[in-house]
C-alpha cells in the first residue's frame, strides 16, 4: 500500500468516524496508474450494506464532465463540430431567436437557455421528449454567445439531443459504446442505470433538515429567478436525497448528472489526459478557459472550458466538475493526476470533503 493510499484512507475513515460522512469513495490516477482506490463507511444505512469500490453513486453535476466527454470523443472522430448550430440538426430549437446557438455555446454555458419551466417535476425530467420540447420553446435569457450562465439541467438535454439527432442513438448508448466500453468501465459509468444494477447504488441522505428560505429571498437570488415562466432551479425538482433515490430518476437519461463509481470517473479523466479519448490538441482546447467572468446564473466568478470548469482548487491547470451534493471529478494537466470523489451524504453545496481529499492528493504530488 502506497503512502498516498494510506493518507487518503485515513482521511476518509476519519470523516466517516466523526459522522461528517456516511460513506465515501476516492480514486486517484496518475498517467494510467491507479494510485488510490479507497472506500469507507456504508452505502445504505438501512441495511448496513458497505461502501465498496464497485458501489454506484448518483453524483448530480459531476456527471456533466461525463456528458462533455461524449461530445469530445464524437468531435475527435469527426461526427460533431463544436461550431455546429444546434438548429441545423434540431430545427425546433431555432424558436424565439435561438437559431445561432452552437454546440460550443452549450459547452461554455453561453447558449442562453439555463431554465426549465418553473413547475417542472422529477417526472418531467425523466420524460426526454417533454424536456426537449420545453427547452426548444424557451425564450433565451440572453443572445447566445453574448454572456454565460450555468445551465443546471438544460446542459444535459441540449447535448443529449444533439447527440441523438446526429448519431440516432440515446446519449446513454453512445456513452457505453464510445467512452465507457472502450475504457472497460461500461458497468460503472451511467446516465440511466439499468434496472439490474440498481442494487449497487448507494442510498443518498440529506445532511439534516432542509433550511426554509423565504420566497422573496429566493426570488432575489439569480439562481432561483424566474424569466418568462422558466427557472434554472425548479423547486419541485431539486436534487435532494428524495430526488436522488428515485428509481425513475436513476434509470432515466438526465445527463446533467450521472451515476458512477469514483474509480470509473477518475479513470475517464485519466483517459482524457493520456490521449486514449482525445488528441493532445483537443485536450488543450477543452481544458482551457473559453469564457471567464461573472456567471449570470450562479453570480460567481467562473471560467468555463468546453464542458468543464477551469481553474478548480485555485489551480489554473485543474479542470472538471463538482456536483451539488459534494461529489467531484477533476484532472490536472500539469501533474497528470485525475481524482474522483463520490459519497452518499449530500452536503448542501459544501465541498469540505473534496477539499480535504484534494489537499492530501495534490499536496503529495
Amino acid at each position: 500500500m502506497t503512502e498516498l493510499q494510506k493518507d487518503v484512507q485515513a482521511a476518509i475513515d476519519e470523516l466517516v468516524e466523526t459522522g461528517t460522512e456516511r460513506g465515501v469513495q476516492v480514486a486517484v490516477y496518475q498517467r494510467g496508474e491507479l494510485l488510490v482506490d479507497a472506500v469507507a463507511g456504508v452505502a445504505d444505512p438501512s441495511t448496513g450494506r458497505p461502501f465498496t469500490s464497485d458501489t454506484l453513486v448518483y453524483s448530480t453535476s459531476t456527471g456533466k464532465g461525463v456528458t462533455a466527454a461524449v461530445v469530445h470523443v464524437l468531435a475527435e472522430r469527426g461526427a460533431l463540430d463544436y461550431d455546429l448550430r444546434i438548429a441545423e440538426v434540431w430545427p425546433e430549437f431555432a424558436a424565439h431567436g435561438k437559431g445561432q446557438a452552437t454546440l460550443r455555446h452549450v459547452l461554455t454555458h453561453a447558449a442562453g437557455v439555463p431554465g426549465v419551466p418553473v413547475d417542472t417535476t422529477p417526472e418531467d425530467l425523466c420524460d426526454w421528449d417533454r424536456m426537449c420540447a420545453a427547452i426548444a420553446d424557451a425564450t433565451p435569457w440572453w443572445e447566445p454567445g453574448t454572456a454565460f450562465g450555468y445551465h443546471p439541467q438544460t446542459f444535459g438535454y441540449l447535448i443529449g439531443e444533439v447527440v441523438r439527432r446526429v448519431t440516432g442513438k440515446r446519449i446513454s448508448q453512445v456513452l457505453r459504446e464510445e467512452v465507457a466500453g472502450p475504457l472497460g468501465v461500461a458497468d460503472d459509468l451511467f446516465f440511466g442505470v439499468p434496472e439490474p444494477e440498481l442494487g449497487r447504488v448507494a442510498r443518498i441522505e440529506d445532511p439534516g433538515p432542509a433550511m426554509e428560505m423565504p420566497a422573496e429571498m429566493l426570488a432575489e437570488m439569480p439562481f432561483f429567478r424566474v424569466v418568462d415562466g422558466y427557472t434554472a432551479a425548479p423547486m419541485r425538482a431539486m436534487p435532494d436525497a428524495a430526488f436522488s433515490n428515485r428509481t425513475d430518476v436513476l434509470t432515466s437519461d438526465i445527463p446533467a448528472g450521472g451515476t458512477m463509481t469514483a474509480r470509473a470517473v477518475a479513470g475517464m479523466y485519466d483517459a482524457l489526459l493520456g490521449g486514449k479519448l482525445v488528441s493532445p490538441e483537443r485536450l488543450r482546447e477543452l481544458s482551457s478557459a473559453a469564457v471567464s467572468g461573472t456567471d449570470e446564473v450562479s453570480a460567481m466568478p467562473t471560467s468555463w472550458g468546453l464542458g468543464y470548469a477551469v481553474g478548480l482548487l485555485d489551480r489554473p491547470t485543474v479542470f472538471g466538475m463538482f456536483g451539488s451534493g459534494g461529489t467531484a471529478a477533476f484532472a490536472d494537466t500539469a501533474t497528470g493526476i485525475s481524482v474522483g470523489v463520490t459519497k452518499n451524504r449530500a452536503s448542501a453545496g459544501e465541498y469540505g470533503t473534496v477539499g480535504r481529499i484534494a489537499g492530501v492528493v495534490m499536496g503529495a504530488r
